[in-house]
């Protein structure tokens, strides 16, 4: 565990650009994030799964996606199909993944921190950092407490002066640990050998740039000039060494921050070549889509499908739109004209989809189309069509979800059958890093 030690002088040799120096004593930065959460959250309502190999599914009953360290320790991974897990893990029990129980925790988890921080970034459905106010190790230890005696969830806690090195901390201590590093010689040795890829931002392809360099470890890289890795992993990679020094350079975000893409997919579970049911997600990922627009009151002016195949390479194509829209209909048309060009060889198994909308603006902000004139258009085909989606949306507030949805998704009723489909990670609001 990190000891928490009063602060040192200023581990950087190089100028700082006029950010303030380590050695002035910073605002220090909490991160919290919950253990083994979607399984933590199935033991809040189901008790007696305490200290069981606990494994959660995902939408289609097929793979896990989280699970418990008991289960973890008998060697099943994430991404497992269910069958070989039961053959790892006979003894383990399997429960399909609640998201909106899971948001209801969350956001309980989020209250919690707020009172204890005037600034509190809502990060993940199971993570939020915090501005800490002289916070000791005692205060962590306390909050963990606090968030186990209201929400029942267990937590782990960092401490440090960056974003970065606070999610360092919680992810060394799991699980139920906390730490806080205010020092040079802390800060070092929770660098010391820990493998690059432990940093949020820095994935396989620039763990791979940076080891054919020589640094293969969180220390080597903040210990590396800095111009050069501004250059190897551009402004991203040099916030990072800053962080990894000491120095706070990504903020807290107190409101989830402008988007650039809005997109919906996602599996459609057993790998399919069937026409009309790969067609019928492309609908369906596209009224999801819409939802997501219209939830954030933003329209697009271009539209992405991209397709994961299981036996051929991905492909993926973009279409620019007539027009700024959120509209249903000009969407679905675009991602259905888009389907052929980029399901090719078209007898590919298709696994994964993801419809992405791009070019986005406030939806007071939308620029109209050249072509987008009464004279050229029939205006009660637009009236009707505005109120059909009108009456779609209150149903489906008042009734339930994709209790209207298009015709086109009728190959799905398998899918629309299912309850857990009805409400994904994405679904959740707020959250700044999805």
């Amino acid at each position: 565990m990190i000891a928490q030690v009063s602060l040192g002088s200023s581990p950087l040799k190089q100028p700082l650009d006029n950010i303030h120096a380590y050695s002035i004593l910073p605002r220090m930065i909490g991160h919290v994030d919950a253990d083994c959460f979607y399984v933590s959250a199935e033991r809040v309502r189901h008790r007696h799964l305490l200290g069981l190999p606990v494994g959660v599914l995902g939408n289609h009953g097929a793979c896990i996606i989280a699970k418990s360290y008991e289960m973890k320790a008998s060697g099943v991974g994430t991404g497992v199909p269910i069958w070989e897990a039961a053959k790892i893990c006979p003894e383990g029990i399997y429960v399909k993944r609640d998201f909106r129980w899971y948001e209801v925790l969350s956001r309980k988890m989020l209250d919690v921190v707020k009172r204890h921080s005037p600034r509190v970034e809502f990060y993940s459905v199971d993570e939020s950092f915090f501005q800490a106010r002289s916070w000791t190790a005692k205060d962590a230890s306390g909050l963990q407490r606090e968030l186990i005696r209201e929400v029942g969830v267990p937590v782990s806690v960092g401490i440090a002066p960056t974003k970065t090195l606070a999610k360092l901390i919680s992810d060394s201590v799991k699980p139920f640990g906390y730490g806080v590093a205010l020092t040079e010689s802390a800060r070092r040795e929770l660098l010391e050998g820990l493998p690059v890829t432990e940093i949020t931002g820095i994935a396989k392809r620039s763990a791979v740039k940076l080891a054919s360099h020589g640094i293969t470890t969180c220390d080597q890289l903040a210990a590396a000039d800095r111009a050069f890795v501004r250059w190897l992993l551009t402004k991203r990679g040099e916030d990072l060494w800053w962080e990894l020094n000491g120095t706070s350079v990504l903020p807290i975000n107190v409101a989830r921050p402008v988007h650039k893409f809005v997109s919906r997919g996602g599996s459609i579970g057993r790998a399919s070549s069937d026409r009309q049911r790969v067609a019928a997600y492309v609908v369906r990922n596209v009224e999801r889509l819409v939802e997501a627009l219209d939830h954030y009151k933003l329209v697009c002016d271009q539209l992405t499908l991209s397709l994961l195949f299981r036996d051929a390479p991905e492909r993926g194509q973009r279409v620019s739109l007539l027009g700024s829209t959120s509209g249903v209909e000009p969407l679905r048309q675009a991602a259905l004209w888009l389907l052929p060009q980029v399901w090719q060889p078209p007898r590919a198994a298709v696994h994964y989809m993801h419809v992405i909308a791009g070019r986005l603006w406030p939806r007071w902000q939308s620029q109209p189309s050249l072509f987008d004139q009464p004279a050229l258009r029939d205006p009660q085909q637009d009236t009707r069509t505005a109120a059909l989606e009108t009456v779609t949306q209150q149903v489906n507030a008042s009734v339930g979800r994709f209790a209207l949805r298009s015709g086109m998704t009728t190959p799905l009723a398998d899918v629309h059958a299912d309850p857990a489909n009805e409400y994904d990670i994405c679904d959740i609001y707020g959250k700044s890093c999805f």
